[in-house]
């Protein structure tokens, strides 16, 4: 975990790794975008156009998502909704707002809305593949606990050492994973002292001490002693390598089958991003279950892996159409 990689003189403004790990990605999926379309005979200038307004759109959508599931974090600090660059983002939500856009921008233009979806959808993968070694960097969408070779321990005061010393009501899980004695637990006094709680037994009400106010001895703890995180799923290097070979995949049908069929590329990304989804929710530890909505498929399901069999559902359909329909050009 390394949320922030440096800070520029003089301005004293730091660069976080969230947000530098998109703005790579998104330049290179616009670069790839261009010349897949000047290859088409199309103006690239287009894509160029169409992703910011995609961009814009799917960090409006994405964020939108995860406040809404995590609004009770955001009643009492609603600014806090726009700190878009400490992370929070539910992909999907970003994925629904910003096909909105580009379908609009799309017919408000008259382009030929099929070749630039599948376009996009190439685009997307490559993209995210980026994004989500932001997310490993800034620490969020990680993993259940694992014993296994590929566990990764978060730091102390991470969001997954969060999770795994408090109650996760939203997972059904009513202990926490990790027992810390109530020394970490406390309050901070206005004269600036460390106020731990008394007894073990109301230590969960209160906050977790913060890191600078730890003792050379709790320090290691934390870092290398009985109270350190225990090792998670990267469940974020997981789904940045599928994201990539997502990417791979889409790109080589396109080339070799999509692009005589337009809208077959968008439509497979719909199934193989959905069905891939649904799988990767199922190693993450961040997300809360759902029960009892009305258009929840999977009840104890998380909300990304019902959309994923929506998408999954709607690109199937997608996907015959469009061959059926072959070579038309709208």
């Amino acid at each position: 975990m390394h949320p922030e990689l440096f800070q520029l003189p003089i301005v004293h403004v730091t660069v976080k790794s969230y947000g530098t790990m998109m703005v790579i990605g998104f330049v290179l999926a616009v670069l790839l975008m261009r010349r897949l379309m000047k290859g088409q005979g199309e103006n690239p200038e287009n894509i160029v156009n169409l992703a910011l307004y995609a961009l814009i759109a799917g960090v409006i959508g994405a964020r939108i998502m995860y406040v809404v599931d995590y609004w009770p974090n955001y009643r009492d600090d609603p600014l806090s909704v726009l700190a878009v660059w400490q992370g929070g983002l539910v992909y999907l939500g970003g994925v629904i707002l910003a096909v909105a856009m580009v379908l609009i921008y799309l017919f408000a233009r008259r382009l030929p809305v099929r070749m630039y979806l599948d376009v996009l959808s190439i685009g997307l993968m490559l993209g995210l593949s980026f994004g989500r070694i932001g997310c490993f960097l800034n620490g969020c969408c990680f993993g259940k606990v694992t014993d296994g070779p590929l566990g990764v321990r978060f730091p102390y005061g991470s969001p997954a050492y969060l999770n795994q010393v408090f109650p996760d009501l939203g997972r059904n899980r009513a202990e926490p994973l990790l027992e810390l004695p109530a020394e970490y637990f406390g309050y901070l006094g206005e004269d600036g002292q460390w106020y731990p709680v008394e007894k073990d037994a109301v230590k969960l009400q209160a906050p977790l001490k913060p890191r600078r106010l730890l003792t050379d001895e709790q320090l290691e703890q934390v870092t290398r002693g009985p109270c350190q995180a225990r090792p998670v799923h990267p469940t974020q290097l997981y789904s940045s390598a599928n994201a990539a070979l997502l990417f791979l995949i889409l790109y080589l049908f396109w080339r070799f089958a999509g692009r005589s069929r337009p809208g077959t590329t968008f439509s497979l990304m719909f199934i193989l991003y959905g069905c891939a989804r649904f799988g990767l929710e199922m190693l993450r530890n961040d997300n809360p279950f759902l029960y009892d909505k009305w258009w929840v498929i999977y009840q104890g399901g998380t909300e990304s892996q019902n959309l994923g069999l929506y998408m999954a559902a709607l690109g199937t359909a997608f996907l015959i159409f469009f061959w059926v329909r072959g070579r038309k050009r709208a």
